[in-house]
């Protein structure tokens, strides 16, 4: 816990982020933890002197950012109309079958984060998985199960180093 601290209060005190708006030290903190540690959100006030409610509202306003810890991986599942008529329900069942999570869950070795979205704007690639930023179009089922083994041989690659 001291370590998460230490680290925040060194973000908090970079000179470059500037005095001015909240937005760039929660983004500097969420690549660091990838999600907002309570602490955080603390520091940052006491930094900017302002209300932890105001701190609240942008950390719950903006999408990008998570008051709960995020996987290493996050994956968007598109549940628009197009991507839905096109079989995306059945997709979130495979992938929360095979990662043993429910969507807005993350796994417990904290590698994946399964989510939906209402619409990514890509229907007629559709159905749309996003993986860290990575889309993925006319997804099915048996397609997922291949980006999972691609991205679990890389995190397998990257262990043995």
């Amino acid at each position: 816990m001291q370590k998460i601290i230490s680290e925040i209060n060194d973000i908090v005190q970079d000179e470059a982020l500037g005095k001015g708006s909240i937005i760039p030290y929660f983004e500097e903190i969420q690549g660091r933890f990838r999600y907002l540690p309570p602490e955080a959100l603390i520091l940052v006030c006491e930094h900017l002197n302002i209300p932890l409610s105001q701190a609240y509202a942008v950390a719950t306003f903006y999408h990008a950012f998570s008051l709960r810890p995020k996987g290493k991986h996050c994956m968007n599942i598109c549940m628009g109309t197009a991507c839905h008529v096109r079989g995306s329900p059945q997709l979130l069942d495979r992938l929360e079958t095979k990662l043993g999570v429910k969507a807005g869950s993350t796994t417990r070795d904290k590698l994946f984060t399964l989510e939906t979205v209402n619409c990514l704007g890509a229907c007629a690639l559709g159905p749309i998985v996003v993986i860290d930023g990575e889309y993925s179009g006319q997804m099915t089922p048996q397609k997922s199960d291949a980006l999972l083994r691609r991205i679990m041989r890389s995190e397998e690659k990257e262990q043995r180093g």
